[in-house]
C-alpha cells in the first residue's frame, strides 16, 4: 500500500508555478489530488461525482449555487472537511498558500464536466465549457479557462454588455 507524503507535495506545488494540482491516484472508483491555491477561480464547476474537500492548510471558501441560481459561500477551515454532492455549481476560491485535498470518483464513460461563467455584474449566465475528463493530470480546469478567457464574445454578457476581466 503506497504512502504519500503530504507535506512533501505541498512543498513541490509551492515551488513550481507551473502546477496547481498533483495527482495521488486515479483508480475506476477513487480518484485524490492535492490542490494549490484556487484565488483566480471565477467559474463553477458540475461535476457528475460526489466530492469530499479537506483543508490541509488554510481555509476554503465554497462558492457554489442552490438548485434556484443563488450563490452560497460555505467557508471550509484548515483541519475541516466538506462532502458536496454531483452537479451542485460550485467554484473552490482559497489562497496562494492554502492548500486541499480533494477525493471524487473518477468519471465513468461519457460523464461530462461543465464549467459556467456568470456576469461579474449582474449575474446574468456567460458560458458554459464541457470537458471529458479521462486523465485529471491533463488539468481540465486550466483548458476550460484557456478557451473562455481567450474570447471576448464568451467573456461579454449579453444582458448588460459587461466584459468578465481577464485573468
Amino acid at each position: 500500500m503506497p504512502q504519500v507524503d503530504l507535506e512533501e507535495i505541498m512543498a513541490y506545488l509551492r515551488g513550481t508555478n507551473e502546477r496547481r494540482t498533483y495527482p495521488l491516484w486515479q483508480e475506476d472508483d477513487c480518484l485524490a489530488f492535492i490542490a494549490r491555491g484556487r484565488e483566480y477561480r471565477s467559474e463553477f464547476h458540475l461535476n457528475p461525482s460526489f466530492e469530499m474537500q479537506y483543508s490541509l492548510k488554510g481555509p476554503l471558501h465554497l462558492h457554489w449555487r442552490t438548485p434556484e441560481g443563488k450563490e452560497q459561500v460555505s467557508v471550509v477551515p484548515e483541519g475541516h472537511c466538506l462532502y458536496q454532492a454531483p452537479m451542485v455549481p460550485h467554484s473552490p476560491r482559497f489562497g496562494p498558500d492554502a492548500f486541499q485535498l480533494v477525493i471524487e470518483r473518477k468519471r465513468r464513460p461519457g460523464e461530462i464536466d461543465r464549467f459556467h461563467w456568470y456576469c461579474p455584474a449582474c449575474d446574468n449566465f456567460l458560458h458554459e465549457e464541457t470537458f471529458v475528463v479521462a486523465d485529471y493530470g491533463a488539468d481540465p480546469v486550466s483548458r476550460a479557462y484557456d478557451n473562455f478567457f481567450s474570447s471576448m464574445e464568451f467573456r461579454t454578457c449579453r444582458k448588460c454588455g459587461t466584459v468578465m476581466p481577464d485573468r
